[in-house]
């Protein structure tokens, strides 16, 4: 283990990868806003890593995510906006204020006190920036579920909220009618389906939150189990010697039900 691991090479890197002069064409290339969906590719592949368990290649991904908030200093500093010291120098700054009962007046402090303490922290953050709705500051760059899961937190912290899960259970089922009866309808309309649809989801979402599970999770975790039992039943169907496509709905579910049967 290296200690004490120094910043200096790192960004001595990134700004020869930048130099107009002898720097990589891709990198030159680059502005705030191209680096971006890289940025979330790479905060991804972090999950997937810790998701599969495979924290031998951690470190690596690690190193990608970290790559991307140099690379961010570094068009910072050459546009004359900020510099690697200063996003260092602004997170101890918050991580300090925020914990006071770790740095300062509240230490010792019981979980419950320092949720409490947060929370007003963060509202007095956000009325220094005289921000008028507990709904600011969401990035729009999340993904839909987890953004909807904080909008529906965000709103559940002013009451805004059922208690009971019930209500939650049937505005689902709720959702699923609309659905339908616009499916339904002589002539469908895809954009009411659509609002529907989407209806239905962030009422999916509203119940994934109840439960205390992460929706965006979920899913992927969802899509990668549908992704390894596909692949079974691939291989399953090319065992049989005709393709995919000679076979019935039947005979592929069959297969499904094989491959269910041996995880």
């Amino acid at each position: 283990m290296h200690h004490n691991a120094d910043m200096q090479p790192l960004l001595e890197i990134m700004a020869k990868l930048r130099d107009p002069e002898s720097g990589c064409p891709w990198d030159r290339a680059q502005t705030l806003e191209t680096i971006v969906p890289f940025t979330l590719e790479e905060a991804y592949e972090v999950a997937d890593t810790i998701e599969r368990m495979a924290l031998d290649e951690l470190p690596d991904e690690l190193g990608d995510l970290l790559f991307q908030v140099v690379f961010y200093c570094q068009l910072g500093k050459e546009q004359g906006l900020f510099d690697f010291a200063d996003v260092v120098g602004k997170i101890c700054t918050k991580l300090t204020s925020r914990h006071p009962h770790v740095f300062g007046e509240l230490e010792g402090a019981s979980a419950e006190q320092v949720k409490d303490n947060w929370e007003k922290i963060k509202a007095s953050e956000r009325s220094e920036k005289e921000l008028h709705s507990v709904l600011d500051n969401i990035p729009l760059g999340l993904p839909a579920l987890s953004r909807s899961m904080k909008i529906q937190k965000r709103v559940a912290r002013v009451g805004f909220d059922w208690v009971e899960l019930a209500p939650v259970v049937d505005k689902i089922h709720e959702e699923i009618d609309e659905v339908l009866h616009e499916v339904e309808q002589q002539e469908v309309n895809p954009s009411k389906v659509q609002d529907e649809m989407g209806d239905l989801l962030f009422a999916v979402v509203n119940l994934s939150r109840h439960l205390g599970v992460e929706p965006e999770q979920a899913l992927r975790q969802a899509n990668s189990k549908f992704e390894r039992r596909f692949r079974g039943v691939e291989a399953l169907a090319g065992q049989s010697g005709k393709s995919m496509q000679e076979h019935t709905l039947e005979e592929l579910e069959c297969y499904w039900g094989e491959i269910k049967l041996q995880e």
